[in-house]
C-alpha cells in the first residue's frame, strides 16, 4: 500500500485548506478500509483528527468537529480532509492512514496556520 498526501501549505487563521490522500497498491482500496487523518505538532504525540470507514461512517476529534470534514472518492481511491476556520493550533504535519488489519501511513504534509 502506498499513500500519497498533498494539499498542505501556509494559510492565515480563518482560512481553509483541502488535503488529499491518494492510495495505491493491491491492498490500497479506500472503499473497503478504514481511512484516517492524523496530525502531529512539534513536541506532541500524533493524534487522530478524523476517520471514515468503508461504509462511510465518520469520526472526528472534538477539537475539529464542525470545522473539518473527511470524505472519500472510491472511484479515485482518494480520501480528503476539508479544513475550514483554521486556527494556529491546527498547525502540524498531517498524515493519512489506511487500516486493514495493519496500519499503513503516508509521508505527511505540513499545515501551517498563521495568526
Amino acid at each position: 500500500v502506498q499513500l500519497q498526501a498533498s494539499g498542505g501549505g501556509l494559510v492565515q487563521a480563518g482560512g481553509s485548506l483541502r488535503l488529499s490522500c491518494a492510495a495505491s497498491g493491491s491492498r490500497g482500496r479506500v472503499g473497503t478500509a478504514v481511512m484516517g487523518w492524523y496530525r502531529q505538532a512539534p513536541g506532541k504525540e500524533r493524534e487522530l483528527v478524523a476517520s471514515i470507514t468503508g461504509g462511510g461512517l465518520t469520526n472526528y476529534a472534538d477539537s475539529v468537529t464542525g470545522r473539518f470534514t473527511i470524505s472519500k472518492d472510491n472511484a479515485k481511491n482518494t480520501v480528503y480532509l476539508q479544513m475550514n476556520s483554521l486556527k494556529p493550533e491546527d498547525t502540524a504535519v498531517y498524515y493519512c492512514s489506511l487500516r486493514r488489519g495493519y496500519v499503513y501511513w503516508g509521508q505527511g504534509t505540513q499545515v501551517t496556520v498563521s495568526s
